[in-house]
């Protein structure tokens, strides 16, 4: 037994330095939630929680998982991640529910959960990509993420010039707008390089409709949530009006929201976060179900360092996984916080095997970025 004897989570914030924006909001801070866990064995794991949006996310995010989240992790046994899931999952999800809240809930759980496989890898002396069944692979393809609304050409070629294998243009600021970023975005990466788009649920069944020439005209492989609350229903109508391949999965929670998108023939790429859907443990059986169901996963990725990590851990250890998105926008809470940060070379990134989930973070780095502290137990 390994008990959790103390809990710790400090918001990180650093200010935007290229102007990122989505179809719904411009991002003003990177923003995540470090989650640590500590057992009674001296050992320390660390989790990270997503919170992008809305800007006051961080303030909902630290009450939930003081009060919420790590009054159920106190006194437990830190090595059965399973049951700790299910704890969590089983007090809080009900709560969520009738506060219509749903995400939240399962992005607190995330920090916590990743903590936890984080503690049971370094316990073993061994990188978590070992501890379930073991490594598939090494190395792995990302496409190059977060492109547009402005500068598409500029920087997709400099996509290209990396070796990226695919581009993703950010869509949903308008037709002309829309219009003019696809064909920056192809001619500039000309017809050996793919091309994805994302309209962050930006469109209505219409609109959709009415865009999809532009997308084929443009050679996109697939569109990402691109109907408002992302209904599977109408996702399902749009790929039966116009042929499109779709992907989501950043915004479904737990395995049994993936269940429907996996079995569906509209939906093409599923695309788990391990800082929002319930961590690792979640992940690994949404790769599963997909799998089963002869899908795709491309995990998103647009957090920080811990979820950088895990999410590294996931392609090492999941047949499904093709590859992941990797942001190449400014990131101060990304590599600057690791040591040794990978980096993708020609496209390829590799998959680290140091204890726990991988990586090292920069306690120094770690500390100059954070915004708030809050630790309870021991």
């Amino acid at each position: 037994m390994s008990r959790i004897v103390g809990a710790r989570l400090r918001v990180l914030r650093a200010p935007v330095g290229d102007g990122i924006a989505m179809s719904f909001s411009p991002l003003r801070d990177r923003s995540i939630v470090l989650v640590e866990v500590t057992t009674d064995d001296g050992l320390t794991g660390r989790g990270e929680s997503w919170i992008n949006y809305p800007p006051w996310a961080a303030h909902e995010r630290v009450a939930t998982l003081r009060d919420g989240v790590f009054p159920l992790l106190l006194g437990q046994d830190s090595t059965r991640i399973s049951a700790l899931h299910e704890r969590l999952c089983s007090r809080l999800d009900p709560l969520g529910r009738q506060w219509g809240a749903p995400g939240p809930i399962r992005q607190a759980i995330s920090g916590a959960d990743l903590a936890l496989w984080d503690l049971a890898g370094q316990r073993a002396g061994t990188a978590v990509s070992a501890l379930a069944g073991g490594r598939v692979r090494d190395r792995i393809p990302v496409y190059a993420s977060s492109l547009g609304p402005a500068d598409v050409a500029a920087k997709a070629r400099e996509c290209v010039a990396g070796g990226y294998p695919a581009v993703k243009v950010k869509l949903g600021f308008g037709r002309a707008t829309d219009e003019r970023n696809l064909a920056e975005a192809r001619e500039a990466i000309g017809r050996d390089v793919a091309l994805y788009a994302d309209a962050n649920q930006a469109w209505d069944l219409a609109d959709a409709v009415a865009m999809a020439p532009l997308l084929a005209d443009a050679g996109v492989e697939w569109i990402e949530e691109p109907l408002r609350g992302n209904p599977l229903g109408g996702l399902e109508e749009l790929h039966r009006r116009t042929g499109l391949p779709i992907a989501t999965g950043e915004n479904l929670y737990g395995v049994a929201e993936f269940r429907d998108f996996a079995a569906s023939p509209a939906i093409a790429v599923l695309q788990p976060d391990l800082a929002k859907t319930g961590g690792l443990t979640e992940a690994l059986t949404i790769c599963q179900l997909a799998g089963a169901n002869g899908k795709s996963v491309l995990p998103h990725l647009y957090g920080g360092a811990v979820a950088f990590a895990a999410t590294l851990q996931l392609a090492a250890m999941s047949g499904p996984v093709a590859g992941f998105e990797y942001d190449v926008r400014d990131n101060p809470l990304r590599d600057p916080l690791l040591v040794g940060p990978p980096v993708p070379e020609k496209g390829l990134i590799d998959l680290p095997d140091l204890p726990g989930l991988g990586a090292r973070l920069d306690e120094i780095a770690v500390a100059a970025v954070t915004d708030t502290e809050v630790a309870t137990g021991d």
